[in-house]
Parts: C-alpha cells; structure tokens; sequence
C-alpha cells in the first residue's frame, strides 16, 4: 500500500483566531494565535477492492510472545496486546480477548466506521436559507473550523450585502437557529469535571471553534446569539433570533433558497484531525453522521452493528461514545488489532493510515520515538486517560506491516513498554518459526 511522505500536505481553509495546541493524547485546547489546521496528509487514490482475511489465531510467533511475555511480567492483566500481520495470522498475545477502557483509542472505530460510510470527499455543511414565509434559517453539521469569519460571512448574506438577495437594512431579520436540544450535547457518562476542559466541550450543530476556547464554551447557544446578533448589529441591520430544535422544522430544503454556505474540509482531513491530534469534538461529529443520528447511544448502537457486519472478534466490545473520553467503552486488542488488518485491505486503506499519527514526526507521537528505529515507521492512535493509556496502530517492518495493539488499564510505567513491546515486534520481524503461516 502506498503512502504519502510525512511532509506532503494538502491546503485547507483556516481561521487566524484558532489555536488548536496539543494537549497529549487526551484534548486539544483552543485558544487565539495559531491556524487550526494540522498536517494533513493527502494519500493517493483508493485502492482496488481486495479480499478481506479474516484472523487466524494458530500458530504464534515463539520469539515475540516471549518478549512480551518477559516486558509485561507479573503485570500482565493490566494489559490486553496483540500482533497481527498482512494475512490476518495472530503473531503475539496477551489477554488479547479481555476488553479494556481504551481512552482515544476508540476513535479508531469511529474513524473506520465513517469512511466506510461517507466516503473520503464527505463535507460538513452550515447553511443559511429563506423560507417560503420570510423567515432565515441556519442550520449546520458540527463543522469542527466554523469560526467568526464564517459568522461574518452569514450576516453579510443575511443582510443581502453582496448581492446574495435584496433586502433593506433597516428591516429587521428574523432569523431561526436550528440547533440540538440540550440533553444531545454531551454523552450522558461523560464526567462533569471533563466537561468544563476544551476536550470535553458539547457537542452541537453549530459549534464555533468546537465550542472551546481556554476551556469548554458550556452555552455555545448563547455564545452563537449574541456573536451573530452583534455582527449583524455591526453590519447596520437588527436581527430576532429564535432557537428551534433541529427536527422541529419540517419545511422542506427544496422549498427553501440557499443563501449562503460554507463547508468543512473534506473527510480524510476531518478523520486525521480526529486520529492525528485526538480531537474529540470532531470524533463524534463523524460518529453522529455515519450513524445518522446526533442521539449517541443511537449512534453508539449503529457503530456497533456496523462491526458486527466485519467479521471481526468482538469479545466484550461495548460502545458509548465517539471519542473514547467514555469510561464506559471496552475493546480488546485482538478487535483494535484485527480492525486495523481488516482497513489495511479496505479500498480507503490509505485514507485511514494517512489520518494517524506518526512516530517521532506528527500529530500526538511527534515527541516519541524520535531518533528511533520506530520514527516514521509507526503510524496510530495514542490513547490516555487517568489510569489507561493505549496506543494502536500499523508498523512498517522488514516483513511488511504489522497490526499492533497494546491496551493498558493501571499498569506501571505503560508508556516506556509500549515503547519497548513496538521495538519487539520490529526485532522480530519476520519471525522464523512463523513465516510459513506469513507468506
């Protein structure tokens, strides 16, 4: 499979007042000095279908369960890891069937389920429309970059300025924002102390620089009122603004005229902004749309109908949210693992490995693994909350890649052997014993 070099990007539109800052692999804040965008890598076009190996769990690779054995120790049930080749053939595991808490790991998921759902060229949409009554409607898709630019825009559409249709500024708007009601916001088992953090900002339609400054905007609603009400003001109009539920209005789009619209980047930059830099808002925006329900246990349930549909092992999967800032989300290894073999033959494979970091050079593993034999060879998803961290992903070996999965809930010094269960698997890679079983 090819993939694009680390440093080829791909332009995509930016806010000034943006600052997304990486936080490790939990959040991102959101601040005022620096682009929003990440490096995202443009990866070639999708691949033929091909067939989808299923995995094999005979024979192991004798010298890599034995290193992993020797670095897990008497710690071992604090871990859930596995290995898994091109073929689908099990090369190393420990607990590979017990479900963990895997933190941003989740995402994963999430990202699979979207792009095999809504394509590469997906776009999030924000539009404001007149009507047949009069009335202005705005109503958006969880654009994770709509910022105050794009708010400049709608008012100036609004007010006609431009040409996009006559209207007096000394009438007033009235202008209906259409928008989630409150109890979609956030998934109900996300802890309270996590949502006053960037990383755990709510989740809505509308959601100027994905409801996060310093800390989480609790009151986007509000926010969004008054910053539209006083751009508008600015412009030399007055605007009513009323609040609706997002399904309450039933008139139909072909009814109504288009009068402004922004749209978001394209998906493959949308899922590296969720696996890359581990942004949570922008990881249940997509599990939202690829389930097509903004209910996340709904959408929790579509994701997990849509593994089943895999053929995957999914002993002890429990799905509740996008982004795995859930506590409630359980995943083994072999299902992270076998998940990332079976996208490796998807025919947006390198839309999906393009999206991760990658050691010592992008996104949430840009510090690690520097001057490494894993730099630049090892591309994944980090994973971290109190007491859990995780890390999965693909690694380039000599024998070709290798589906790694390591899962840790209270372990000791988990960062350092995940460090040294990736060095492993590239030491004994190909193992000897196995290479009748990896051909």
């Amino acid at each position: 499979m090819s993939i694009p070099p680390a440093g080829f990007q791909i332009a995509r539109r930016t806010h000034p007042q943006l600052l997304i800052r990486i936080l490790g692999a939990g959040g991102i804040l959101i601040g005022s000095t620096v682009s929003a965008a990440p490096a995202v890598l443009s990866p070639p076009p999708p691949v033929a279908i091909q067939g989808w190996p299923s995995l094999q769990a005979g024979r192991l690779c004798p010298p890599l369960q034995r290193s992993f054995k020797s670095l897990l120790g008497q710690g071992s049930s604090a871990w859930s890891v596995s290995v898994v080749d091109r073929h689908g053939q099990l090369l190393a595991d420990i607990n590979g069937t017990v479900a963990k808490v895997p933190a941003s790991n989740q995402k994963l998921i999430t990202t699979a389920f979207a792009l095999d759902k809504l394509g590469p060229d997906f776009k999030l949409r924000t539009q404001l429309l007149r009507r047949p009554d009069g009335v202005l409607e705005i109503s958006g898709e969880g654009d994770p970059d709509l910022g105050i630019r794009e708010i400049q825009r709608f008012a100036m559409a609004a007010l006609g300025h431009g040409g996009a249709r006559s209207f007096s500024s000394r009438d007033d708007l009235q202008l209906t924002i259409r928008e989630e009601p409150r109890q979609h916001w956030w998934p109900s088992d996300w802890h309270p102390a996590d949502r006053i953090y960037a990383y755990g900002a709510p989740i809505t339609r509308l959601a100027l620089t994905s409801n996060a400054l310093d800390v989480a905007v609790t009151n986007p609603i509000g926010r969004l009122q008054r910053l539209l009400e006083s751009e508008i003001h600015r412009q030399g109009g007055k605007a009513h603004l009323k609040l609706v539920n997002h399904d309450q209005v039933k008139t139909s789009s072909a009814q109504s005229v288009l009068l402004h619209e922004e749209d978001s980047a394209p998906m493959h930059a949308l899922v590296s902004l969720a696996n890359a830099e581990s942004h949570n808002f922008t990881a249940e925006v997509l599990l939202r749309h690829a389930a097509e329900s903004w209910d996340v246990r709904l959408a929790s349930r579509e994701a997990m109908r849509w593994m089943q549909r895999q053929n995957l092992p999914l002993n002890g999967l429990r799905i509740a949210d996008g982004s795995g800032l859930s506590r409630n989300n359980r995943i083994s290894s072999q299902t992270l693992a076998t998940l990332l073999m079976r996208m490796g033959h998807h025919p947006l494979a390198p839309y999906y490995q393009a999206s991760m970091a990658i050691a010592g050079q992008r996104g949430t593993l840009r510090k690690y693994f520097r001057g490494t034999a894993l730099e630049g060879r090892f591309w994944g998803k980090t994973g971290t909350l109190n007491g859990v961290r995780s890390i999965s992903g693909i690694l380039e070996t000599a024998d070709g890649p290798r589906y790694v999965s390591a899962l840790a809930n209270g372990a000791s010094s988990p960062n350092t052997t995940i460090g040294l269960l990736l060095k492993a698997t590239q030491r004994f890679s190909p193992c000897s014993s196995s290479v009748s079983t990896s051909k």
